[in-house]
């Protein structure tokens, strides 16, 4: 689907969303598979809440997710979506809020590989500092993002 971030490639399973991938990240290509087939009308629900959220006017997701993972993944994954729209939360952070205060590097490696970003929000992650640190979208879409949920809208 097109979105002011770029191209987004939704993938489904027939039931829920498995991935949210964008262009051109590295795993964007990867997802496709031969066999699939081109269905908007089966992930319909989920490009009208990502529209109504770059518009402005979403701030919860009201999806059914399906991401493939670890069970760690899934915890980290999870810990992201308690995340308030419009904050962040450091890597050190989250470890803490899922019992392992001693896995910020661990929990920065799920945070990577979240496969259904934006919905998951892995952009409100930041470095200890502060700093804008590892996006699969890129730094400028995570900065883009950020802005957006700060009430700034979608900058540039």
């Amino acid at each position: 689907m097109p979105s002011p971030l770029g191209e987004l490639l939704l993938l489904g399973d027939g039931e829920a969303l498995t991935g949210l991938y964008m262009s051109p990240q590295e795993r964007f290509a990867q997802q496709i598979r031969s066999e699939w087939r081109r269905e908007p009308a089966a992930l319909r629900t989920t490009a009208e809440q990502l529209g109504a959220y770059f518009a402005g006017e979403l701030r919860e997701f009201d999806l059914r997710l399906a991401p493939l993972g670890t069970p760690f993944q899934r915890t980290v994954w999870q810990a992201l979506t308690t995340i308030p729209y419009g904050t962040t939360a450091t890597y050190g952070e989250l470890a803490r809020a899922i019992g392992k205060p001693n896995a910020s590097r661990a929990v920065g490696m799920a945070n990577n590989r979240n496969p259904v970003s934006i919905i998951v929000p892995c952009h409100r992650v930041i470095g200890a500092d502060g700093a804008m640190v590892g996006y699969g979208g890129g730094i400028a879409r995570k900065e883009r993002l950020l802005s957006l949920e700060r009430g700034t809208g979608l900058t540039p």
